[in-house]
């Protein structure tokens, strides 16, 4: 994934209103465009989060990278503006641009001052509709992106995710790296960042969320400004994929004195009835939090490693649940040996009234905390849309987490987990480890 801004960030906690009165107002343009919006006018400051489905998935195929790469350029010029009088049209309106893409979506984000808005606004459409793509820009981006490609060839984690990933879901895009080869890079053309850009800008698969000083009136005409000129439809998506994990191990030789493990199995979607079910017991078995029973046994008992976690990984078009440990190479076997009896014993027993109840308390007392500003609310609107959620759901959700019972929790544990399917990749010089 490629992460681009432009000026200084401005306002990440501006305007920020209390939980309890997050109002989302659905919003239809002129233009037919919907949009979510958060009305907050106790500071002139405006944040939007713009978000095309599909993302990197849709490459052309010979032509990795070119998503990846066209999102990067987005800030180097637009319009009559080449990067650098680009650069300072943005310092000079205090506005920040923000241009990320990975498999499943490519996303814009946008925070100005209300009094800046008309000529922002304008600054944007111009990124959006008119990129200039200019030779000498596509290069050094080009350079920018070879090299890190090459950084990541040697770094563990991003080799453990690559082979995962090729593993799981083959010739599938999700199967390769979504900025491409080196060399699927350096053949990419000025034309294939045009066509890129066409392919995935597509009025019909944009999602768009706002908060603060603006109206729904002004989101309405700001989303038919910013996206009137765009195609309406776009390449087909890719096919939904069922990720192909068996149990074992897979051992990359890498000369390391620790070695980096990345484990999964198949997961759960997100609009899966049992997925608050799901959630609670992946905050107990290995959710990040330190009272884990995988932090428990791995690290706090045994010592063989300073962190373990594990993650529920809902995607677009597949589902898996995932981990990551790393631990000395004398010690990585013990290490995967108590996970996948950690596994095996949650899939057997379930979990504990206690256990459950803690991990209510915590992920309904931690929820509020998101809504720390006007942009990460924006994004929290766009994330809403995508997986198909109703505007109430900031305010029904916790209610759906305490509706949960030990004993629900207990029958997708059995259902879910499946220590027999478990597979770790293993990237280090591992003892006592070998390819399965």
């Amino acid at each position: 994934m490629i992460r681009f801004a432009t000026a200084a960030f401005i306002g990440a906690t501006a305007a920020l209103p209390a939980f309890a009165d997050v109002d989302i107002q659905a919003v239809t343009s002129d233009g037919g465009i919907k949009a979510w919006l958060v009305e907050e006018h106790s500071l002139p400051f405006v944040a939007i989060e713009i978000s095309f489905l599909g993302g990197t998935s849709l490459d052309v195929e010979g032509k990795r990278g070119a998503i990846n790469l066209m999102t990067g350029l987005l800030e180097e010029g637009s319009g009559d503006l080449d990067a650098r009088a680009f650069a300072r049209a943005g310092e000079e309106l205090a506005t920040s641009f923000g241009f990320s893409s990975g498999p499943d979506s490519l996303t814009v984000s946008a925070r100005f001052l209300t009094e800046n808005f008309d000529a922002s606004v304008a600054l944007l459409r111009d990124v959006l509709q008119s990129p200039r793509f200019d030779d000498a820009d596509v290069e050094r981006v080009r350079a920018q992106v070879i090299s890190g490609l090459a950084f990541d060839e040697k770094d563990p984690n991003d080799i453990a995710s690559r082979t995962f990933a090729q593993m799981a879901y083959g010739d599938h895009p999700y199967g390769s790296v979504d900025a491409g080869t080196p060399e699927s890079v350096a053949a990419l053309t000025r034309d294939d960042l045009f066509e890129a850009h066409k392919n995935v800008l597509v009025r019909d698969r944009v999602l768009v969320g706002a908060s603060g000083d603006i109206t729904p009136e002004q989101l309405g005409a700001l989303v038919d400004t910013l996206l009137e000129g765009l195609p309406e439809s776009g390449p087909a998506l890719p096919p939904k994929v069922e990720p192909q994990i068996s149990g074992g191990t897979t051992v990359v030789d890498f000369e390391t004195p620790q070695s980096v493990a990345l484990f999964g199995q198949r997961g759960i979607a997100v609009d899966d009835d049992d997925y608050f079910a799901a959630i609670i017991l992946n905050q107990v078995l290995g959710g990040g939090s330190f009272e884990s029973r995988l932090m428990n046994e791995v690290r706090e008992k045994r010592g063989l490693t300073y962190g373990v976690y594990s993650y529920l990984s809902p995607r677009d078009l597949a589902n898996s649940y995932m981990g990551s440990v790393s631990s000395a190479n004398d010690r990585i076997a013990e290490a995967i040996e108590v996970i996948r009896d950690q596994w095996r014993l949650a899939a057997e027993e379930g979990l504990t009234e206690e256990e459950v109840q803690d991990a209510k308390t915590y992920l309904t007392g931690s929820y509020p905390l998101r809504f720390d500003g006007n942009g990460t609310i924006a994004g929290i609107l766009v994330g809403m849309q995508s997986i198909g959620l109703d505007p109430e759901y900031v305010k029904t959700r916790n209610a759906r987490v305490d509706r949960v019972t030990t004993e629900e929790v207990k029958r997708v544990a059995a259902e879910l987990l499946d220590p027999d399917a478990l597979h770790f990749v293993v990237v280090g010089q591992p003892e006592g480890l070998a390819s399965e």
